[in-house]
C-alpha cells in the first residue's frame, strides 16, 4: 500500500499552510497593536481629563483664595466699617462663600457678612488658630457654629476654610480673615468633571473618599491608588476595586496653583476596563470572524482548485496503469485543462499506440 500523499493532499495542506500562517501572524500582530494603541489612548484622555480638572478646581480655589488673601493684607481689625463694606462687596458678588468674617487676636468677630457671628468667639476653630500663623486651608467639615444660623435642612451644612492673618510687615497679627466655602460648589464642580462611565474621586490627606461614587463617599480607600495618591507625579494604575470590577485608574496627586494653601487632596480618575476596552475588542472580534470567513472561503476554494489540478493524473494514472496491467484498448482521456497534462495526455496515447503495434 502507498503512503505517500496525493498531489491534492499535498497542494491543499501546503496552501493552506501558506496562506493562514502569515494571516495569523499578521492579524496577531495587527490585533494586538490596535489594543495597545486603544488603551493608551484610554490612558491618554483619562490623564488629561485628570489634569484639566485638578488645574481647572485648583484655580477656582486660588480666585477664593485670592481674595480672602487680598482681604487680609488690606485690612486692619481696627477699621471696621472698612472691613464690613470689604466683606459685603465679596460675600454679595459671589455665593460660593458661605461665611467671610474678620476676627481679632482674641477670636472675636468684628464684623461678617450678613452680621453671623458677629460678637461671637471663634477662638477654638482651626481656622482662627491656624490662620493667626500663616495662610491656611481647611479641609471639609460640618458647619459648627453657624448651624443654629443658617435655615435649617435635611442635610448638614458643609465647609471648607480658607484664613490669612491680618498682619502688617514687621508687626504682629492683628486679627484674622477667615472664610467658609460652601462645599456644594466643590460637588458641583467634581460633577462637571465626570462623563458617562467616567467617575471622579476625590481624596483627603488621609485618603477618605470626599467625592465619588455613593458607596465610597466619607470611607477610607485602602486600593493601589489611594496609596499612589502621595507620590508627587502622576501615575496610571489597572487594578481591582471594592466592587470588584477593573478599572484604569489615573492618579493625580496634588490639587495646587501658585500660593494656593494645601487642602491635601489628590484626585482619582477610573474608567472601567471593560466598558472602556468594549469598542476595540468589538472591533477586533469582528475582525477575526471576518478573517475567518474569508479563510473559511478561501479553504473551499483551495480545496476545489487541488482537486481541479489532481483530477487529470489521477485519469492519467488510471490510464497508464490500465495499459501496464491488461492492456487496456480505451485510449487516455484527452486532458485539456493545463500544458503539463495535455502534454503527459498526448504521451500516453503514443505510447499505447506503440504498444498495440507490437
Amino acid at each position: 500500500m502507498n503512503s505517500r500523499l496525493s498531489l491534492r493532499t499535498i497542494a491543499f495542506v501546503g496552501g493552506s499552510i501558506l496562506m493562514l500562517v502569515p494571516a495569523l501572524v499578521a492579524g496577531s500582530a495587527y490585533t494586538g497593536a490596535l489594543q495597545k494603541r486603544a488603551e493608551q489612548m484610554l490612558v491618554d484622555r483619562l490623564k488629561g481629563r485628570g489634569e484639566l480638572s485638578a488645574n481647572l478646581l485648583a484655580k477656582s480655589l486660588h480666585q477664593l483664595w485670592g481674595e480672602v488673601d487680598a482681604l487680609a493684607k488690606s485690612l486692619d481689625a481696627s477699621a471696621l466699617p472698612q472691613a464690613r463694606t470689604a466683606i459685603d462687596l465679596i460675600a454679595r458678588l459671589d455665593n460660593r462663600y458661605s461665611w467671610i468674617g474678620v476676627a481679632d487676636v482674641d477670636g472675636i468677630v468684628l464684623a461678617a457678612a450678613n452680621g453671623l457671628l458677629e460678637r461671637e468667639s471663634v477662638a477654638q476653630r482651626p481656622w482662627f488658630r491656624r490662620g493667626l500663623g500663616g495662610p491656611t486651608a481647611i479641609d471639609v467639615h460640618e458647619a459648627q457654629l453657624l448651624a443654629k444660623l443658617l435655615p435649617a435642612r435635611t442635610e448638614p451644612y458643609r465647609f471648607i476654610d480658607l484664613s490669612a492673618p491680618i498682619q502688617k510687615a514687621g508687626q504682629s497679627p492683628s486679627g484674622v480673615v477667615g472664610a467658609h466655602l460652601n462645599w456644594s460648589w466643590i460637588i458641583d464642580s467634581l460633577r462637571g468633571f465626570q462623563a458617562p462611565g467616567i467617575d471622579v474621586l476625590l481624596l483627603s490627606r488621609d485618603r477618605t473618599v470626599l467625592f465619588g461614587p455613593p458607596e465610597l463617599v466619607d470611607k477610607p480607600l485602602m486600593i493601589g491608588s489611594a496609596q499612589a495618591a502621595n507620590r508627587t507625579a502622576s501615575s496610571v494604575l489597572d487594578e481591582r476595586w471594592p466592587d470588584g470590577k477593573d478599572y484604569v485608574t489615573v492618579v493625580v496627586p496634588t490639587i495646587g496653583h501658585a500660593d494656593l494653601p494645601s487642602f491635601g487632596w489628590s484626585l482619582l480618575i477610573r474608567q472601567n476596563i471593560d466598558d472602556a476596552l468594549a469598542p476595540t475588542r468589538e472591533l477586533v472580534r469582528n475582525f477575526w470572524i471576518t478573517l475567518g470567513a474569508g479563510a473559511l472561503v478561501a479553504l473551499v476554494l483551495l480545496f476545489l482548485a487541488s482537486n481541479w489540478i489532481a483530477t487529470p493524473l489521477k485519469r492519467l494514472l488510471a490510464s497508464a496503469e490500465g495499459m501496464l496491467g491488461d492492456g487496456q484498448q480505451k485510449p487516455p482521456h484527452p486532458e485539456t485543462r493545463y500544458a503539463e497534462a495535455q502534454r503527459l495526455s498526448t504521451a500516453l496515447v503514443r505510447l499505447q499506440t506503440r504498444l498495440l503495434r507490437r
